[in-house]
């Protein structure tokens, strides 16, 4: 283990260490690029992106302009990933923003940062439980005719998350190629289809792709936002450095992929959508009592009506892969967060690996626990999976790590200055991350000044109201335990956000 002031030495995954220190370490060297980008890409859970934000983006947002807005929010995380890639190649951590923001600015914004980031990460699976649940018991009722309630299809969602991350980020790999590569697949063949065809019934129009259409509509603001909502979780790529064959250049490479790919995808996909039933008439459908018609209708008329019956399945499958892959975010950064010892209790649970598998199976309990705790409470005061479990948290969990996002830009300005000024470079450490932390602002603005709009039948919820507190108050509660630490524990401060493995060492 490469220790950056006195970190010890990191223990081998079968739980034996290196002799020198009882740091514990996650398996290395079992995933690839193509692994990497996978788990990222399943945070972005493509088919419940376009399904679930695209019509109501086009109703609500910025009409046929919501193409145009994924184009928009392309370019800024592409800019914004120059910056953060950047710093990749110097760090590998587990911790991420944790780690990336710690080495930037110190270490008590790097705290704050990491607790944000677990926050949100940890709020993300069961949101994506809600919203699973809702495909599964209306794909069941309509093709079975089986009436299922929801929080049967939330446990059983819990449990497979729970069982991926204890056998390691190979099994999940495994899992996520498949579930993401059907989904991705549908989408697909819906938009090539409607492409092959020569567009929809006016043929191919550009309104949707013009940039300028991402600004106009009832509310701008709202459908940029929800194109950024689309995104989150793809730096995820930076967590599983430690985990990857060659992470200097794996890392990098796999959150270009990851934000460029999903991007043209994003782009295409929803532009395909809205030509395929016409501009005027995609506005008309997507505020109807059945907006997943907009992608719904041009698949059965230029696929046919088997594809509809695949994509109510995908739908299941592809919140399935999303919130899996939440799960072993949240996961991660509750053992980052464990093996430092923040709270020296918390090094022999949460900061511990799997003997055989090396995987943060204590952590992703906890996180199997939180989720189930949060989903108990939402179910016992009869709210809907959809509309308050998956919404709500969506947008705590999303205003959380879009100031993490914001705050890990500012800190590659930082860590270039002071420690690489022999790496500096005009675009990737000053311009790109300058832009694309001002960018993450004004996002974290949209998402304030849209909320109840976007939060739809809940805009008078309790928890809506106390999201901006809410962040507010875990980045608080980092910031004073770390300035406690500085003064009560310096050698456990020293260790904050500075854990990075010998091979993979801050360079």
């Amino acid at each position: 283990m490469a220790v950056d002031e006195g970190v010890a030495p990191a223990t081998k995954p079968d739980g034996k260490t290196d002799g020198e220190g009882t740091v514990h370490r996650l398996k290395p060297n079992a995933i690839g690029l193509l692994g990497v980008v996978f788990m990222a890409v399943a945070t972005a859970a493509p088919i419940t992106a376009m399904t679930g934000n695209v019509p109501f983006m086009v109703s609500s947002g910025n009409g046929i302009g919501a193409p145009a807005s994924y184009l928009v929010a392309m370019v800024v995380l592409a800019i914004f990933s120059v910056g953060f890639t950047s710093m990749a190649k110097h760090i590998t951590s587990t911790g991420a923003f944790y780690g990336f923001i710690s080495y930037g600015v110190g270490r008590t914004a790097g705290l704050a940062s990491g607790l944000l980031a677990t926050f949100a990460y940890a709020v993300f699976e069961p949101a994506l439980i809600g919203i699973f649940s809702t495909f599964a018991t209306g794909t069941f009722k309509d093709q079975t005719g089986l009436d299922i309630p929801w929080w049967a299809f939330a446990l059983l969602m819990l449990a497979v998350n729970a069982t991926g991350t204890w056998f390691g980020v190979s099994v999940a790999e495994k899992l996520l190629v498949v579930l993401l590569g059907t989904e991705v697949t549908v989408l697909a063949a819906m938009a090539i289809s409607v492409a092959l065809h020569g567009g929809g019934p006016h043929g191919f129009t550009f309104g949707p792709v013009d940039p300028v259409n991402a600004f106009k509509g009832t509310s701008a603001g709202l459908g940029l936002f929800f194109a950024f909502w689309s995104w989150v979780g793809f730096e995820s790529t930076a967590m599983y450095g430690e985990e990857s064959r060659d992470p200097k250049k794996i890392i990098p490479k796999a959150t270009m992929i990851s934000v460029l790919g999903v991007g043209v995808f994003y782009v295409f996909v929803s532009w395909m959508a809205i030509i395929g039933n016409g501009e005027t008439e995609a506005v008309k459908v997507a505020s109807s009592a059945n907006p997943l018609a907009l992608f719904f209708n041009p698949t059965e008329h230029y696929v046919g009506h088997w594809a509809v019956d695949l994509m109510q399945w995908l739908m299941i499958t592809g919140s399935l892969a999303c919130g899996m892959a939440f799960h072993n975010c949240a996961s991660r950064y509750m053992y980052a967060l464990g093996r430092e010892g923040v709270l020296p209790s918390l090094q022999n649970t949460v900061g511990r690996t799997h003997a055989r598998h090396g995987s943060p199976h204590i952590a992703g309990l906890v996180q199997t626990v939180v989720s189930a705790v949060l989903i108990v409470g939402f179910w016992a005061t009869s709210k809907d999976p959809a509309n308050a479990l998956y919404v709500l948290l969506a947008i705590l969990g999303t205003m959380a790590i879009l100031v993490v996002q914001a705050v890990c830009s500012f800190a590659v300005l930082v860590y270039f200055r002071n420690n690489h000024p022999e790496s500096r470079h005009w675009f990737k450490t000053f311009t790109a991350p300058l832009v694309g932390g001002l960018a993450m602002l004004a996002v974290v603005l949209l998402l304030v000044s849209n909320m109840s709009v976007a939060a739809g039948s809940e805009s008078g919820s309790p928890v809506l109201k106390a999201t901006p507190w809410l962040v507010a108050l875990v980045a608080a509660t980092g910031v004073g335990y770390a300035q406690y630490l500085k003064r009560r524990s310096p050698e456990r401060y020293a260790l904050l956000g500075r854990t990075v493995l010998e091979e993979t060492k801050e360079r």
